[in-house]
């Protein structure tokens, strides 16, 4: 079914919930490697290459991050990479999955309504107009009273 899964990631605690659903569908999908992003998008990031700049703390942090969750996959077994980009997020994540060669992205979203998208924008809706990929999207849950995370349409 899907052989290469990229995996946004915010550095927040959204990310484990994909990570679990992931986890299982890697192992469905006769071991899918997963390939983990996360798009820095401070201003340093975003004109790092126009401007040669170096990497700032947050950009670094955010590296060590998508590193350390890397390994612990691999410790697990499972195949991984990770990749930190920079710039407009739903832009770069659209460009890594072609660029990876994936099949599939899945990505946690925080279920945001109404004037929040509107003013801020939702990187899982813009992302869904750019890329010819399906793109899972499990809602996060960070209520301990909810049910685990379900897929949103």
């Amino acid at each position: 079914m899907y052989e290469r899964i990229l995996v946004p990631v915010e550095h927040t605690e959204y990310d484990d919930v994909i990570l679990r659903h992931v986890r299982k569908l890697a192992r469905a999908c006769n071991d899918a490697s997963i390939v983990l992003i996360h798009v820095a998008d401070g201003w340093a990031a975003r004109n790092i290459n126009q401007l040669d700049l170096r990497e700032s703390e947050e950009m670094k942090s955010d590296r060590e991050y998508i590193e350390a969750i890397a390994d612990d996959l691999e410790k697990e077994g499972y195949k991984a990479e990770a990749i930190l980009a920079g710039g407009d997020p739903a832009k770069e994540i659209a460009a890594c999955a072609e660029r990876e060669n994936c099949d599939l992205i899945a990505m946690a979203t925080h279920g945001h309504r109404g004037l929040s998208d509107v003013i801020r924008g939702s990187v899982a809706s813009e992302l869904r107009h750019i890329t010819m990929l399906p793109v899972l999207m499990l809602r996060g849950n960070l209520h301990p009273s909810e049910s685990d995370a379900r897929p949103t349409a």
